[in-house]
């Protein structure tokens, strides 16, 4: 059967279909059961979360299925140098945001403080609640942590965007690795170049990660449809991840007019912009990412861009005026169909069938 693949064994599920694990407070409880109780892996984004917060959802989680589930933090959660932020960065931004401040009748924010790292606390919950799968992006964790997760049984997933950084996890012995392609939306979870220079698309970075690396490959961005799902196993994946196509579906945290928007003529185009967080993300394009294209020495730093913008983001939604935010969203998003996570999964698995008859 088209299912039978190496991932169904490491991860423990019926299909080699996975969600994508949204931050920022898009990722639900229900969503992820959803898919972990259709066969699929659910994913939970805890990179902003708290120790406690992720002992909480993980509680969430486990009393709404009993199935594997991945929870995902980052390795490297700050770009903040060591000399912290200097006024000249700051004024710099304040410069260049400033007009859209104005328009939306808001002040400009004081200077963001410090931003203490959580990773490394995160860390603890996850070795303590043991989840079936520990994701991670913008790095690997320590070979102690890796040994440590092997010890207790917890499957460990890793994502590169470059052929170096699928071979650098390979080195570590992860479990499986996800090929990000540029067409996903949301954050280009690049670790050993720049992410504008690893943009290398799925179905490219997947050939040349399988031709290169013995580990098991998951295949993510510009997958939507059973036909997509197929189209990467035919390539030598043992798994798709889907992000967009369920960001778009009910029970997923996003914004009405976010999911909405993903089913519009807007979702035709999208823009990798670092504006709206100080890294480099696909969403559907708004004016802000295009007026800011060319100013990237004049944005904060991640996370502090995103501290700083937040009361623009919230001014703009209270006014309505959606082309001063960046909703995330992948290339795939003009062909998305499904609001609801079940049926969406349904879909993904019978198209899929389909093609291996």
């Amino acid at each position: 059967m088209w299912y039978n693949t190496k991932a169904k064994d490491i991860l423990g599920i019926q299909y080699p279909i996975l969600l994508g694990p949204f931050g920022g407070n898009l990722s639900t409880v229900a969503l992820t059961a959803a898919v972990s109780n259709a066969g699929g892996l659910g994913g939970y984004g805890a990179y902003t979360m708290s120790p406690q917060e992720i002992f909480e959802v993980d509680k969430q989680i486990k009393a709404a299925t009993n199935k594997p589930y991945n929870i995902n933090l980052w390795v490297s959660d700050h770009d903040i140098p060591e000399t912290g932020l200097t006024d000249e960065q700051f004024n710099k931004a304040k410069a260049v945001f400033k007009p859209y401040f104005d328009e939306a009748g808001i002040p400009l924010p004081e200077k963001p403080g410090p931003f203490q790292s959580r990773f490394e606390n995160q860390l603890e919950v996850i070795l303590d609640v043991k989840p079936k799968v520990f994701s991670f992006m913008f790095g690997v964790p320590s070979d102690d942590v890796l040994e440590q997760c092997r010890r207790s049984g917890i499957v460990t997933v890793g994502a590169a965007t470059t052929l170096d950084e699928a071979i650098f996890l390979d080195s570590k012995g992860v479990d499986m690795i996800i090929a990000s392609g540029f067409e996903a939306g949301g954050h280009r979870p690049s670790f050993l170049k720049d992410s504008e220079s690893s943009l290398t698309g799925t179905f490219v970075l997947l050939q040349l990660i399988k031709e290169k690396v013995k580990t098991p490959i998951i295949a993510a961005g510009g997958i939507a449809t059973g036909k997509g799902i197929a189209a990467a196993l035919t390539l030598g994946a043992d798994a798709a991840q889907i992000g967009t196509a369920f960001l778009a579906c009910d029970e997923s945290n996003a914004l009405p007019v976010h999911r909405e928007m993903l089913f519009s003529d807007a979702a035709k185009y999208t823009t990798l912009s670092r504006a709206f967080t100080g890294r480099l993300g696909r969403g559907l394009t708004s004016r802000v990412a295009k007026e800011i294209l060319g100013k990237e020495d004049h944005i904060l730093p991640f996370p502090l861009q995103t501290t700083f913008i937040a009361p623009l983001r919230k001014a703009a939604i209270d006014q309505e005026k959606w082309d001063m935010i960046l909703f995330w969203g992948g290339q795939i998003s003009p062909i998305l169909k499904h609001t609801k996570a079940l049926e969406l999964m349904d879909s993904l698995i019978e198209e899929t069938a389909l093609y291996y008859k």
